[in-house]
């Protein structure tokens, strides 16, 4: 079930193009970069794909999303995206193996982490590529903290405020959610608030989005 596509999925709903997750470094033509799968991505794409889902599949049954990590292009991109991918791979297999886990857990103690500094000096920055029957388009999602920890926790506590104050503007479901379909445009607007950037561009004629 872990490694389904569709495993958050309520039962019954059609399923979409996706089989599996990405495992091999790929050259992303939109973006003219090389990348490498996203450690984060059998989560985040299950997420929106359960989103989906829940709304009642807005964008059909074709729907397709997936989440890559760009590292460049060029003979050095490629490059990169085989080292970091090989590199994952075998975290993943080394996770699996208990003796080797035990290992990797003792080089990770409980309460290690960023500095306050590293905190606020980090960032994240998404480019979406959006492809459907009138074209493309561009979307983009920065924020300004680290993302593991700064900006986690500002996302945690912003959809705890949509939760005790935003109930005329939230979605009118319950059950086990997403925060797109419970929280929808309320969470959105706090966000922005905080200083996330969220955008939506037109696709530039003859040229690549910009990272």
């Amino acid at each position: 079930m872990m490694a389904d596509p569709y495993g958050l999925d309520p039962a019954g709903t059609p399923r979409g193009p996706e089989d599996r997750d990405p495992t091999t470094p790929a050259f992303l033509a939109d973006i003219q970069q090389w990348s490498t799968p996203f450690l984060m991505g059998p989560i985040n794409t299950r997420v929106v794909r359960r989103s989906h889902a829940l709304l009642g599949q807005p964008w059909g049954t074709a729907f397709s999303y997936q989440e890559r990590m760009a590292v460049g292009g060029g003979l050095a991109g490629r490059m990169r995206a085989t080292a970091i991918t090989a590199g994952l791979g075998a975290l993943m297999v080394a996770a699996k193996q208990p003796g080797l886990r035990g290992l990797l857990a003792s080089r990770l103690p409980a309460g290690d982490g960023p500095d306050e500094d590293k905190r606020e000096s980090g960032f994240f920055r998404h480019l979406l590529v959006a492809e459907g029957p009138s074209g493309r388009l561009v979307g983009r999602v920065i924020g300004h903290k680290d993302p593991g920890y700064a900006a986690t926790a500002i996302m945690l506590g912003q959809s705890a405020l949509c939760l005790a104050f935003d109930q005329d503007e939230s979605p009118d479901c319950a059950g086990v959610l997403t925060p797109a379909s419970a929280l929808g445009r309320a969470l959105l607007r706090r966000l922005r608030d905080e200083g996330m950037t969220w955008s939506i561009e037109d696709w530039p004629e003859g040229a690549v989005p910009r990272p």
